[in-house]
């Protein structure tokens, strides 16, 4: 198996560079950090370009299939290489996937408007997989779904569920199209409480900014608008609690 033992290592300094959204482009790969995520990976049959481990990985029983695409490193580089303070001890490089949308339109989706925290990206992306969404669909200036942070948070789900980027106000009028109606998420004087909607697996959900909610030019096309009513005396809950008391409602 191939050492390396120094961070200068120009194959280390690359898989450094794989977690900047310019070089993932350039290179058409990211670094993926973590046992559990990188485990996901492969069982989701993503083939790794290289897998750098520590000793305490020597013997894992998962990797023993991709031995050639092992890299033994030091402690050091692993330091190096991890985006947490405590490094985990296993890294993968990974092929960027180019999901698509499905083709035709169908099934169910949520769709993310300006979702800049990478911690709720991420969340977001769980919940929906655990709610049984098909398609999740990153819009403009939203977090990069292939940053070390949302990765984190996504926890292996971008393995399970389709994750693309996309032009949410023409993809909303290409949903309607197809007969899937499009919710939207603001407490206006026309919304309906979420839990007058029949529940469907056909559909799509707009989140909003965390701070903003949906651009009004998204939100006028949407179909129907949805709230959640409050018992308690909170003025708001989190993105991603939000979506998941609507989407498991839906899907439910």
């Amino acid at each position: 198996m191939e050492k390396i033992m120094s961070p200068k290592n120009d194959h280390i300094k690359l898989a450094k560079k794989l977690t900047v959204k310019k070089y993932q482009k350039d290179y058409d790969c990211y670094l993926l950090e973590g046992p559990h995520l990188v485990h996901e990976a492969l069982k989701a049959g993503v083939e790794p370009d290289v897998i750098y481990i520590t000793d305490k990985y020597e013997n894992d029983r998962e990797l023993r299939p991709f031995y050639n695409k092992l890299v033994l490193v030091s402690e050091d580089v692993a330091e190096h290489l991890s985006a947490t303070p405590t490094p985990q001890g296993m890294f993968a490089v990974l092929p960027l996937p180019h999901n698509e949308l499905p083709k035709p339109l169908s099934g169910s989706f949520l769709l993310l408007d300006g979702i800049q925290d990478p911690g709720n990206v991420g969340t977001l992306v769980r919940t929906a997989d655990a709610a049984g969404v098909g398609t999740v669909v990153l819009g403009k200036q939203t977090a990069d779904a292939f940053s070390p942070k949302v990765l984190r948070a996504m926890q292996g789900s971008q393995f399970h569920i389709n994750v693309v980027s996309g032009d949410l106000i023409k993809l909303t009028g290409q949903l309607q199209r197809a007969g899937i109606p499009v919710y939207g998420t603001e407490l206006n004087d026309r919304a309906k409480s979420y839990g007058a909607i029949a529940k469907t697996d056909r559909f799509a959900l707009i989140m909003g900014n965390e701070g903003n909610g949906l651009r009004p030019e998204l939100l006028a096309k949407t179909d129907v608008n949805v709230y959640i009513p409050m018992r308690g005396r909170a003025e708001s809950l989190n993105v991603g609690v939000a979506a998941g008391v609507v989407l498991f409602h839906l899907l439910g």
